[in-house]
């Protein structure tokens, strides 16, 4: 295809992009025909579900013409995606799966293959979504190629081979895909974490509990648990929100022969899941379409969601530990002097007086507990700064004896002086080749923010924390990746699905963003001049940053001053 004939087409996806933009607010998306608004009673707020109404094929159009217009009609999912079918043939029309895959894109193009009616789509893709909602960050200038073979039906060029699933424009979707938490528990059942879906606006509810069935996402497999059996599915293909409930209808063996207290978690995992649906007000269990009684005796406690962590911070003052609350230090409590350790990037457990610190050379982690002197946990060539979790093991990362990356935990709590501290050794088959630079456990256990480095380039991630029935770290997951604008150095959670990010500079001025799990761009907070370190206790109103000049706390826009003289600054965790 020319470059001349395909000026119209990216000058119509250019003006598309931007009625889309413009549009974001109405019920409804139009691009050409009727308007009309969404009736889905299975969708959590139908009225305000953006519906976009494409082109049907136009007549005399070029195979090029064909692709380019069926992938913008992958837009319009009214009816089963009816318009976009038009443009297959028909044995292709039966046989195509939309909702297997949505590639969306920065820009593409139609290209010839060099095989008679056969041509790519090529696309420069931002991200990838997958069938049950989960999202795939991809570097910028990821490439990747959708063949399509055409054949004339009554004349007219009609695709009659290509892959399940949609291509669409990044300002496309964002506008018809919305990021929506559904929940899982901690192998305990104490806490509710989050694991954010991209679904259709105007599907949500349905989509929301088949992701919820089909279980966690990749990098939380194994980490978290969830109160559904295996193997449980929907009994009809649609979740009904009648008068506020939500009915689910599931198959009847697993759900009658479940336990009412597992009946219950599942109806309480729902219920967190559809807060963000408007029109559901609760959640009704049932088999065969009766409804199954849940009946809450009080045997099953609703999980935490968001773990807030204590509202102190550790940090080192005059060469010693101490504790900074209120804007005032004062000294830690039941811990001995450590100064002659000359102790750096402290950390406090979130559930007992255990502390952790390295060395000035980054070198040596040491913890202590009260009633005991200081013990060395490890020595590596370097250490990134250590981090608890709520099972009292303290981590931290650095070269192996082959100069391979480990992850190192240790559990310095309960062990008698002298004895020898419980300790583990991961390394991941993903970290091979990458260093760590920051490591920074989740509040309810089960996550870790992890910055690694190769060849001067730094990924932002998330991986999930396998551990055995008693907490003990046994695996990482292979992690899902965050995109930040720089190469942050440094990060700390702010809360279960944001993380507070920076480069740090003791000279230029620095500019720490907020990702969030829940948006595909980051946010930028106002520059600060020299911030060298982070710190976060419970929602962005608590965001602390360091520089030569003293502590300074996130108000509103800006920063303001706290006290001179403490640093390295860090919540328990």
């Amino acid at each position: 295809m020319s470059g001349a004939s395909r000026r119209p087409s990216r000058a119509g996806a250019a003006l598309l992009a931007v009625l889309l933009v413009l549009l974001t607010s109405c019920a409804q998306i139009p691009r050409s025909g009727p308007v009309g608004k969404s009736t889905d009673e299975s969708a959590g707020n139908p009225n305000n579900a953006p519906v976009f109404f494409p082109s049907a094929p136009r007549e005399g159009a070029a195979p090029e013409a064909v692709i380019e217009d069926f992938y913008l009609a992958g837009s319009g999912y009214e009816d089963d995606y009816a318009v976009a079918r038009q443009y297959l043939t028909q044995a292709s029309s039966v046989t195509w799966k939309p909702d297997q895959r949505v590639l969306v894109f920065r820009s593409a193009r139609v290209v010839p293959t060099g095989v008679e009616n056969v041509f790519n789509y090529e696309l420069d893709v931002s991200y990838s979504v997958d069938a049950d909602g989960v999202a795939t960050r991809l570097p910028e200038r990821t490439k990747e190629n959708i063949p399509a073979a055409l054949t004339q039906v009554d004349g007219e060029w009609r695709i009659a081979e290509l892959p399940d699933g949609t291509a669409i424009p990044e300002e496309t979707f964002k506008v018809i895909y919305g990021a929506y938490p559904i929940y899982f528990y901690d192998p305990t059942f104490t806490y509710a974490v989050p694991d954010v879906r991209w679904f259709i606006k105007k599907k949500t509810v349905k989509a929301m509990t088949s992701a919820l069935l089909g279980g966690p996402a990749p990098y939380l497999k194994g980490a978290v648990v969830s109160a559904f059996p295996s193997g449980i599915k929907l009994a009809r293909e649609s979740v009904p929100v009648v008068s506020g409930a939500a009915q689910v209808d599931l198959t009847a063996k697993d759900l009658v022969e479940a336990s009412n207290e597992d009946r219950l978690r599942m109806q309480t995992q729902l219920s967190l899941t559809f807060r963000s649906q408007p029109d559901v007000i609760n959640v009704e269990l049932r088999a065969n379409q009766g409804l199954v009684r849940v009946e809450d005796n009080g045997s099953v406690l609703p999980p935490i969601r968001d773990k807030n962590v204590p509202a102190h911070q550790i940090a080192v003052s005059n060469g010693d530990l101490v504790r900074y609350e209120n804007n005032r230090i004062s000294p830690l409590p039941g811990i001995q002097p450590v100064s002659a350790l000359a102790p750096r990037a402290p950390a406090e457990s979130p559930v007992s007086p255990a502390v952790a610190f390295l060395n000035a050379d980054r070198g040596t982690l040491y913890s202590i507990v009260p009633d005991q002197p200081a013990r060395a946990l490890t020595t590596r060539a370097t250490l990134t700064r250590p981090s608890f979790d709520r099972y009292d093991w303290v981590w931290t990362a650095g070269p192996g004896a082959s100069g391979a990356t480990e992850m190192i935990a240790h559990r310095p709590v309960g062990v008698a002086e002298g004895a020898s501290v419980p300790a583990v050794t991961l390394a991941p088959a993903w970290l091979a080749g990458r260093s760590v630079k920051e490591f920074r456990v989740s509040r309810e256990g089960t996550r870790a923010l992890i910055f690694t480095e190769q060849n001067g380039r730094t990924k932002v991630q998330v991986t999930g924390i396998v551990r055995a029935a008693d907490g003990t770290p046994k695996d990482l997951t292979v992690p899902m990746t965050l995109l930040a604008s720089s190469d942050p150095d440094q990060g700390v959670w702010v809360d279960d699905s944001t993380i507070a990010v920076m480069k740090g500079s003791p000279s230029e001025s620095v500019t720490p963003e907020l990702l969030s799990l829940t948006s595909s761009e980051p946010q930028q907070l106002t520059p600060w001049p020299g911030l060298t370190a982070l710190s976060a206790g419970n929602g962005v109103e608590e965001i602390y940053a360091q520089s030569a000049e003293g502590i300074f706390q996130r108000l509103g826009s800006g920063w303001t001053p706290q006290l001179k003289g403490p640093i390295h600054p860090s919540y328990p965790g």
